[in-house]
């Protein structure tokens, strides 16, 4: 056992253990199976069932922020029973069983209500899978973790637009694509129940909270990282008015599917580099690099005018996620007890996912009455005065 706490854990690639890397597998599958869908989404919202830019705000708002209570409850339920494995298979089969349905829709609040429960599965299962990540593996290792389980995930959402597109162009109808991403859905289920073999998690149990919720054991520099992430989060809309963005400059349904693939091949290598870059810099220059970063392309978003330009800056924007998840992930580890980490990222995706209704539906309504340029200016003024704050907290190593 090292001086955190890990105990048993067989590194199997890079100094990342085995339980990661299935994981990293059950994120594949995953993501495979939900960006079928997902960057078809808008198109299918406007174009078959005559929704606009607000009524897409409204879904993709309420469908982030419904996971906001469920991950932090689940992450303290996990702390408490000291287990991860259970929430992590719920949330996961929750989720696989409801989002084909999205094919099923006849008018958009179908589609707000499947969300709406992919969403719960997402909040079951987040905090319990991010903890036992931190859980496995040696802090000197940490980030890198962190980055490889992402890459996989985005490998997974690289393969689903193209097999979305593959079965478009073989001439199946987007409500087809929809259903047949439930087989790799099948194979998460599989893939956790036969693959984790989840130990006696080695983390210390919390000792009782003085405060509710146990906000003050948590720490001070958490508490003001949490205030920087709100903030940030309230000017980072969904990614599907970006690619609504795309497809008001006439970028058609099946180029917006291999787009985005190719936007998460750059997710992929930036995010499995940037775990590596943030163990030997540390999180908070990555985090600051990547909110700058961020707030550039959203200005340049509110600017550029041609197809070809749109289309380089969003590809260009897959950076940002190399930069800031696995740092960002890292950082919240790192600032809090071993026995609360559980917590620590309930908190953590629970103030991201508060933070998407307001995000999404201040961006669509601006959008709606202000214009397209207004909307990602204002996105960008929010996550520079983000980057400012997090300039100032003090990183624990």
């Amino acid at each position: 056992m090292n001086g955190d706490g890990v105990k048993g854990a067989k590194l199997t690639f890079s100094g990342v253990p085995r339980t990661v890397i299935i994981l990293g597998v059950v994120s594949f599958f995953t993501d495979l199976s939900s960006e079928m869908i997902y960057p078809l989404l808008p198109v299918f919202l406007a174009g078959v069932l005559g929704a606009g830019a607000l009524s897409l705000g409204i879904i993709e708002g309420v469908a982030e922020s419904t996971a906001s209570v469920l991950k932090v409850v689940s992450g303290r339920w996990s702390d408490r029973v000291r287990r991860r494995k259970p929430l992590v298979l719920a949330g996961y089969g929750l989720s696989g069983a409801v989002r084909p349905m999205i094919g099923l829709a006849a008018a958009w609040p179908f589609v707000l209500a499947m969300r709406f429960a992919d969403r719960v599965g997402k909040g079951l299962r987040t905090s319990p899978r991010d903890a036992l990540i931190a859980d496995v593996t040696n802090p000197v290792n940490r980030g890198r973790a962190y980055g490889l389980h992402r890459a996989m995930d985005h490998a997974g959402a690289v393969a689903g637009p193209l097999a979305a597109a593959g079965l478009m162009a073989s001439g199946m109808s987007m409500r087809g694509v929809f259903l047949a991403s439930a087989l790799p859905a099948v194979i998460v289920v599989a893939v956790i129940i036969l693959g984790i073999r989840e130990e006696h998690p080695s983390i210390h149990p919390p000792a009782p909270p003085t405060s509710p919720g146990a906000w003050a054991e948590l720490g001070p520099e958490y508490r003001r990282f949490l205030g920087a992430v709100l903030l940030f989060t309230l000017g980072n809309s969904t990614d599907a008015f970006l690619l609504l963005r795309l497809a008001g400059s006439g970028v058609g349904a099946g180029a917006i599917a291999i787009l985005w693939s190719l936007h998460h091949v750059v997710k992929m290598v930036s995010t499995f580099a940037g775990g590596r870059m943030a163990d030997r810099t540390g999180s908070r220059p990555m985090v600051l690099a990547g909110w700058s970063f961020y707030a550039l392309v959203y200005l340049l978003f509110a600017m550029a005018e041609s197809r070809a330009a749109l289309v380089s800056i969003f590809l260009a924007y897959g950076l940002y996620y190399g930069l800031t998840e696995p740092a960002e992930k890292r950082w919240v580890a790192s600032l809090v007890p071993n026995g609360l980490r559980g917590t620590a990222f309930g908190y953590y995706h629970g103030a991201v996912g508060l933070a998407a209704l307001p995000a999404s539906l201040m961006f669509g309504f601006v959008w709606q009455i202000f214009g397209v340029s207004a909307a990602f200016i204002l996105g960008a003024a929010l996550a520079g005065a983000a980057a400012l704050l997090v300039s100032r907290i003090i990183e624990k190593t």
